[in-house]
Formats: C-alpha cells, structure tokens, sequence
C-alpha cells in the first residue's frame, strides 16, 4: 500500500460536497448521511494484534488511527504522524504525533500508546499471527521468539508525541507498513480493563478514528461504524452512520440491494453477466490470489506428485470464465498481478512459470500415477475444506468435480464451514487441503512471499523448503539495498514456490459489484486496507 510503484488502486467516485451546517436543512441532510454495506463474512475481531481477515482489518482502519492512512490513488495521507525524519541511513524513524487526537474514553492519543500496541503484538505470549511482519525492527525476531525480553524491542517514545523507531536492518517497505492495521496503536488501559473480553464486541474496545463499531457482539451477522465525534479530523466524515450486513449468499443481498435496503453488493458469476452494463456495476480487482494449501504433515501430501497432480488437474481459465466469472485471472504465480513491478516488468510475469499453474490432464493424471504407486496405495481419498458463502462453494464443487473427474482413484469429500472457523481449523493443521486466500497487506511481493517460509504462522501446511527460506532471508539481509539482486531472490523464490508445488496457486480474484451511484468518495485499493470510508457521502 501507499506509494509503491507499479500497483494498482481504483478509487469509486472521490469528490467532495459542501453540506449545509445550520438550520434544519443541515439537519436533513446529516440524518440522509446512512451507507448500507454488505459483507460476505463476518467480523471476527477488533483486536487489532489478533486480526486476520479482511473484514475485521477494514473496520478496525475506519475505527481507529495510525501513522499514516491509505488514501486515494494508494498514496499514504497523515494520520496521527504529523512529521517523519529519517535518519542513520535509514534505521531510524522519527515520528512526530498530532497532540488533538484522543480515544473514545477521553484519553489521548500518545507515542505510549504505539510503543505498548507494538510489544504486544509481538509478544510471543499474544500468539499474533502478524508478529512477523515486525521483523526488520531493532530485537523484533529476539522478542517473537522468546530469546529477548518486549522492553528491548526498537520503539519508544521520547516524549509524549514523539515516537523513535530504530531498525536493525533496512526495511524498503517500512513506510507502506505504518499504513497497516496491525501497526496502529492501542490504550493500555483499555486492553488491561477488559481483559480476556478486549476486542470480541464493540463494547469492549476504545476508538480513535473516523467512526466508532457500534452492534457487534462477537457473534452477530450485523453491526454499525457511527461518526465519532471526537476524532481530530471529524469536520471531514459526512456519513453519519454505515451499516453492515453479512450476506453469504449474492442472492440474499442482491434482493437486498433491489429493495433499497442495501447500497451496495457483490455479485456471483450469473450476476455479473446479466448486470455487467448495469449504471451501478464496478469490477474490483483484488491483489489477492486463492490457492491450495496442501497439509504436508501427512504423508500422501509430502509427494510431490501427488501435489503437482492435483494442481495440474485443474482447468483455472474454466474457473475463473465459467464458475466466477467476475474478472478473476488465472494465477501466474503466488504474487498476484500489477502489485509491483521493476524496470518496467510486473513482478507477477518476471516469476511466471508453466510448473504448477497450468491445466494439463495427462501431465496430471501420470503423475499422479505414479504418486500413488509411490506411496503404495490404488486410490487417495481426502477432504477439501473452504469457506461456507456462495462463491467458496461454487469454487470447492469444481474443484471436487475436476479432481474426481481427471484423476483416477480420487474421492474427495468437500466441507464448507464458517470463515472463522475455517481459519481456525487451518492454523491448528485440522485439514487434508484447503481452499485459502491471501491479499497483500502492502504493494511489495514479499507480502506473499513471507508467507511460507519454515517458521510462518501463517505456513499452515508446513512447506519446508531451505533454498526458499535462503532466497527470502538474503532478499531481507544481504540483497536488501540492491533492489536488483534483491528482486531477483524474490522472483527466484516466486518460482520455487510453484515448481515444487509448496502451494497450488489459482486464480488473482475480481469481485463484480453494484454500488449505487449515489455513493462517492470511497477509496478503494487492491492491497491493504481495502475500503476507505473517511470521506465518503452520499450525494443528495
């Protein structure tokens, strides 16, 4: 995210409206100031160094501030920081704050609150699954694992409003990183009054951004963001209110949209055919790839064969044409396209391969042969799990079919469970294969990349692979001020990744929409925070 060269980031309709501030029209006007929003999943936390999914990370941006904010065109506009020195050739950052920001309980905003929220995450005891995108900062690796005490992680505050980030190595994608949620700050006191309950409802977390999350109580399927009235920028928020609402099924939310009880609402792939020269429709690409995980603890699964067969089973250019049809491409690789590029190559095209992307049924099929004969058995059965909305179960059928399909022997039995409890399942290696995404937190490959490397938490089916742990360390310690040598390791890695089928990459998605036209000023970007509410309004 922020200034990244090469990625792209599509803003819906940002303008700007002058509202009437007196007298009973200003009055009407502010009660029409209501956005209602569909969500496909729920929202699973507000703790902001316990966040793993995308709906959790876009309400925690719009509720709370960091450093920086992503705004238009992904450029990184002031949050909290109102001045940034770089210093020591680049291993220190000095942060100067705002001194009118203050948290929904009256207290202020302070470069405290930052030196608390970073030592927390990285705390090994709050088990973050972040914790490693620290890494970089001066002790960070130390502290995550154990070896050194938070104390000695390289953050403080000078004073009340400076904040001193001192870095052990060079970092090229720091200031991208400040935009993101898991760098925002927390209240100590707010974290240490609620304790075990601290970001599972809205009643238990203090705010300091545009809105505040009003409605949540940790379970149910809609909540609200309301305008907070005490943030420092408030005179910028025209909305009033946003509302949220999960609907798993496009059906669901497109009657919804149709009954004006929505304004907004994604599109399965019968949708977007039938409406895709509708006033309202936007294409939403995403710098976000879908893959299989394969859980390599088990046996069958640590035969490379036996995953390059399943990957080469697959026809993705039918998938994303005929089961998604919302724009989605076929991966080129794990790093999805137009994120980053150098010398004017996208990064997604330096590190293509045919190896584990491509549909190639007899390729599969021998392969898979001779897996089989390897591990000594005459059929495979196993399940593949995904996510329970519309688009998950329409993704896992195909799958289900052209695995059955292409490969003789195989029997594969298809769980869609919640997305919470999906994750969950994932992280704890409670599955055979699973259907994952990723979006990048920030327009740089390694925001993939890092992924699945030995010790990852997010490494949730244990690829071990020692040349690509090599090519990531390198890119980060002894290439990290040579930005070729540097990208090439990356690309180098892009390519492991597939030709040894750590993973299965499929498809980059696009998600087809109906936004009404009426909504402006929301700030789209394809990676990191994704929906920017700040300005938003409805035009009247």
């Amino acid at each position: 995210m922020g200034l990244k060269k090469g990625m792209l980031a599509a803003v819906i309709a940002v303008s700007t409206v002058a509202l009437a501030a007196c007298g009973s029209k200003g009055s009407q006007q502010d009660s029409s100031q209501v956005l209602h929003w569909s969500e496909p999943t729920e929202l699973q936390t507000l703790d902001l160094s316990k966040v793993v999914d995308t709906v959790s990370s876009d309400t925690i941006s719009n509720s709370t501030e960091g450093l920086y904010r992503l705004g238009k065109d992904s450029k990184i506009e002031p949050g909290l920081a109102t001045k940034t020195q770089v210093s020591n050739q680049g291993l220190k950052y000095t942060f100067t704050l705002r001194k009118n920001s203050k948290w929904s309980n009256g207290d202020p905003v302070t470069a405290q609150n930052f030196v608390y929220s970073w030592r927390r995450t990285v705390n090994p005891k709050t088990a973050s699954q972040y914790a490693y995108l620290f890494s970089g900062i001066k002790n960070a690796d130390a502290v995550a694992n154990g070896k050194k005490p938070v104390t000695t992680l390289g953050v403080k505050a000078a004073n009340k409003y400076k904040l001193v980030v001192t870095l052990d190595k060079n970092v090229p994608y720091f200031k991208l990183l400040m935009g993101f949620t898991v760098f925002f700050p927390q209240d100590q006191k707010a974290v240490e009054q609620y304790g075990s309950k601290y970001g599972t409802a809205a009643k238990y977390m203090v705010y300091n951004g545009p809105y505040k999350v009003a409605g949540w109580n940790g379970s149910n399927l809609n909540w609200h963001l309301v305008k907070n009235k005490d943030y420092w920028d408030q005179k910028a928020v025209k909305l009033q209110k946003i509302t949220f609402q999960v609907a798993k099924s496009t059906t669901t939310s497109y009657n919804l949209y149709q009954n004006k009880k929505l304004d907004e609402t994604y599109l399965d792939a019968e949708q977007a055919k039938q409406l895709s020269n509708n006033k309202d429709y936007v294409s939403l690409k995403q710098s976000r790839t879908n893959y299989l995980e394969f859980n390599q603890t088990n046996k069958e699964f640590q035969n490379k064969k036996i995953r390059q067969a399943l990957s080469y089973a697959v026809d993705r250019q039918q998938l994303v044409k005929k089961v998604l049809g919302n724009g989605s491409l076929p991966a080129k690789g794990i790093v999805s396209q137009d994120l980053a590029s150098y010398q004017g190559k996208d990064f997604a095209t330096a590190a293509a391969t045919t190896t584990g992307v491509t549909y190639n049924k007899s390729q599969a099929q021998k392969l898979w042969r001779e897996g089989l004969r390897e591990l000594g058995v005459k059929k495979l059965s196993f399940t593949l799990m995904g996510d329970d909305d519309d688009m998950s179960k329409a993704v896992t059928d195909y799958l289900q079919s052209q695995f059955e399909t292409n490969l003789p022997g195989a029997k594969v039995a298809v769980e869609n469970l919640p997305k919470k409890t999906r994750i969950t399942r994932a992280a704890a290696g409670q599955f055979d294969v699973v259907l994952a995404g990723w979006a990048a937190d920030f327009s740089d490959p390694i925001s993939f990349l890092d992924l699945f490397t030995k010790n990852n938490a997010y490494n949730d089916g244990k690829w071990d692979n020692p040349t690509y742990d090599r090519l990531i360390n390198v890119s980060k310690t002894t290439d990290v001020n040579n930005q070729n040598k540097r990208w090439q390791d990356l690309v180098a890695a892009s390519k492991l990744l597939s030709q040894e089928q750590g993973v299965a990459p499929l498809y980059q998605l696009s998600q087809a929409q109906l936004l009404r036209s009426d909504v402006k000023g929301v700030v789209y970007n394809t990676a990191g925070i994704a929906f920017n509410f700040k300005h938003a309004y409805i035009a009247k």
